[in-house]
Formats: C-alpha cells, structure tokens, sequence
C-alpha cells in the first residue's frame, strides 16, 4: 500500500482542490465528479425571492443573479471543490456562507436567522457514536454546530448496523472516523475533531475544553460520572439518552443554570466516579440500572437482560430508538445553546406506546407492567431499585 492509498483509506476529512490545479487533480485521480452548482445557486436564488413560488418567470431576474455571482469567473472558478477520498469523489460546492445560506434556509421561521447563527457557532462535544452518531448527524443537518468533538474507540461491526446510519461498507471503520466522514460530506466546511481513541484521563480536559454543551453516550459508568464531575465544575450542560424499546429515557443536566445541581439527579447518591474504579462487581449492575432507569426501562428490555449470555449475546438496541435519541438531543441542544431556561433539569420517558396502544395508561395495564417489571428485576438480582 502507498501513502496515497493510506491517506485515502484512513482520511477523516476532505480535501480542498484549488481550481488552478483542478484538471491536473481529475486526471490523476479520476474522480466521480458532482457538480450541481448552478442548481444550487437556482434554489439559493429562489430562497431570497420567495416572490417567484407562485410565478415561475423569473428567467430573466435569475440571469441577472447570475451575471452579478459570477462576475468575471468561471464556472469552475465560482465556490469551492473537495474531494472526498474516502468515495473518490469530487463535489462542487457553494462558498461557506452561501452553503450554509441554501441549507438552513427552510428552517425559517421555525429557526430565526440569529438562533440558526447562534447554533452554528457553538461547539458542541459528543461522547459515544452508536446512538451520538444520529445526534450528530442531525445536529449537522438541521444548521447546527460548525465546531464538534466526537469521541469513540470502537470499530463498526455488522450488528451495528441495525442502528448505526451508514452501509456495510464501513465496517471496520474507527465509528468516530466514520461519523466525521458523513458530517463532511453535509458541511464541507465544518471542524470534525475525532477522538479516535475515546475519552481517556490524558484527554478529557482537552476534550471538554471550550464546549457549549456535552451529549454522553458513552457506556463505562466511570467515566460518565467522570464527564459529569468536570463539566459541574465549569458550568457545562449534559444531556443524554438511553434507548429504550422503541422509547428512550433522556436526562437533562443543567449545569450552566446551576453548579450546585445533583449529578444524574441524585440517583447515585454521594458516589464519586472513583468510587466505581474499587467497587464491587456484584454491586454494579445496581448502580447501572440506577444510572439507565430500571425502574421505568420497558418490559422486553428487563427481561432481554435476564437473556443475556443465554439466548441473546447483549441486550438489544433498536435503530427507531437510536433515531429518536439523535431527534430528541438535537432539539434540546438547540434549546440549550439559546440559553432557553424553560429546558429543566431531569429526566423524561418517550414512549410511543403512550401514545398509539390503547389502554395503555389504564390502571389494569399499570398493574400487569410492575407486576412483571418485579419479576425482571428479581431475576436480575435487584430486587427494586
């Protein structure tokens, strides 16, 4: 293997072609080109003159646009290029601003154009790329976040994939690597910075340096509470969320509206993630449960636990769920960075069964649930929690 096809098997982030070396680059590399400037300069067009929804003659109007956007350049010359090599592909790009123009500009007037620049301007760090990788994704997609740290020291594997958005294609892939690559190719002008080897003790300062709010997702206990302990100390927001079933359990941690706030709301009590290092492992399913909410986790989900290392290898994980973990965080990230007090500290089920199962809140539907939730959980060993 050359160094060029190493750069091209382990790159994390695109390359920047300047449009004097732009022949020489395609005939060297043979790339898959897209090039959908001018379709893109159209809707960027049609966005600043909304006028022309209902009277499609604006020919002669967008012409004008044009000749004022091009100036004395070229086609080619206009934008930016980079290539991804990682697909082999060379894409055509609006200039920074103008790209971030077109791809935020149906979030008007859901988002207003300061709250969408307040969120774009944000760094935010997310710990965990099974279920962060949708938080990420969306962060991106919906405008957010041109800063991100992201951390994972986890490859991808086959059964990933039932919640993880990629193809069988990054299989093998540094899961950290493989969200940077997919964040790239939504924001070409975004900062990835990749931890590839996961948060460690020599790192996590570094890590946490300069964010605006932590999305944990990560599944050592020490250091959740670890991360936690820190971002308390320097007024970091934490959310995170557990999938549950088709459900999730999502935690909100202000710790920008108040040091002083429990962290995990108290459930842990006065343990200390250092506390976890020495604990005992009979004792720790205890804590993880306290930690994950075993007290409102879905049936099937307690009792998969009781099959682990039975008739299942781990406990299950659905991509309905991962989605709405990654829908739930981005929303509350956007919240949090306005400084949007009226998000509480807490912790907070959704559940679609609520929503779609009849009599589910009934008192006899209740009933049966603890009845069975008792049994899980002394089958578990933990008796109530």
């Amino acid at each position: 293997m050359n160094f060029e096809e190493k750069i091209d098997r382990y790159s994390r982030r695109p390359i920047k072609v300047n449009f004097l070396s732009l022949k020489k680059f395609i005939l060297k590399r043979k790339p898959f080109i897209v090039d959908q400037y001018l379709k893109n300069l159209e809707e960027l067009f049609l966005l600043r003159n909304p006028q022309y929804r209902f009277n499609k003659d604006y020919r002669e109007s967008f012409d004008l646009f044009k000749k004022r956007h091009f100036t004395k350049k070229s086609l080619s010359e206009a934008g930016c290029w980079f290539y991804f090599p990682w697909s082999n592909t060379l894409v055509h790009f609006l200039s920074h601003n103008l790209h971030q123009e077109l791809r935020t500009g149906r979030n008007l007037y859901l988002v207003n154009r300061e709250e969408q620049e307040k969120y774009y301007n944000a760094k935010i760090g997310i710990l965990g790329m099974s279920v962060g990788s949708h938080v990420a994704l969306t962060i991106v997609m919906t405008g957010g976040s041109r800063h991100i740290k992201i951390a994972d020291p986890d490859l991808i594997s086959g059964d990933n994939l039932n919640r993880v958005r990629t193809g069988f294609q990054s299989v093998g892939t540094n899961k950290a690597i493989a969200v940077a690559r997919q964040i790239y190719e939504i924001n070409p002008y975004s900062r990835v910075d990749a931890y590839t080897k996961g948060i460690t003790e020599e790192n996590i300062v570094r890590f946490l340096h300069g964010l605006d709010i932590i999305v944990e997702e990560m599944d050592n206990p020490y250091l959740k509470i670890k991360v936690r302990s820190l971002a308390r100390k320097i007024g970091i927001p934490v959310i995170m969320a557990a999938d549950n079933g088709d459900g999730i359990i999502v935690d909100v941690e202000r710790y920008d509206l108040s040091r002083n706030y429990p962290i995990l709301h108290g459930l842990i009590g006065k343990m200390k993630a250092e506390d976890l290092k020495n604990l005992p492992s009979r004792d720790l399913p205890k804590v993880i449960a306290k930690i994950a909410g075993a007290d409102i986790a879905d049936l099937r989900m307690l009792h998969s636990v009781t099959e682990v290392g039975k008739s299942i290898y781990s406990w299950p994980q659905l991509g309905t769920a991962a989605t709405l973990c990654g829908s739930i965080l981005s929303y509350l990230s956007r919240r949090i960075i306005l400084k949007d007090k009226k998000i509480q500290s807490g912790r907070y089920e959704i559940n679609p069964d609520t929503v779609f199962e009849k009599d589910f809140n009934s008192s006899k539907e209740k009933k049966k649930r603890e009845s069975r939730r008792k049994i899980f959980l002394k089958l578990i060993g933990l008796g109530s929690v």
